[in-house]
């Protein structure tokens, strides 16, 4: 399976971006898709996790109330709308697929995209 992420740029803190990433390939019939993020220094740390129908989203503390995901299986694709972001947000932003959630929250998803850059300035 590979994924390709997009979206990612420079904005100004209270700013927003919409990241996308694109499925191609095989993978499991049924499968959640995620995001993670990794800042310099940082360790990468999970940001939000959708289910299979969309329904049941998942989010660290952190973005709740300001990040959305949501995906699009006749495309094939997961999206991350980014509002009111703020510095602290700045990473290069990952997404992912794991057959359930506890996987890909737990970052033990086996593919992985290439990342995007998301840089907020103060």
């Amino acid at each position: 399976v590979q994924l390709q992420a997009s979206g990612g740029g420079l904005v100004q803190a209270g700013g927003s971006l919409r990241l996308s990433c694109a499925r191609s390939g095989r993978t499991f019939s049924t499968y959640v898709m995620g995001w993670f993020r990794q800042a310099p220094g940082k360790d990468r740390e999970f940001v939000a996790a959708v289910d299979w129908s969309g329904g049941s989203t998942y989010y660290t503390d952190s973005v709740k109330g300001r990040f959305t995901i949501s995906r699009d299986n006749d495309k094939n694709t997961v999206s991350l709308q980014m509002n009111s972001l703020k510095p602290e947000d700045t990473a290069v932003y990952y997404c992912a697929i794991a057959p359930t959630i506890p996987i890909i929250v737990a970052g033990k998803s086996g593919s992985w995209g290439q990342g995007t850059q998301v840089t907020v300035s103060s």
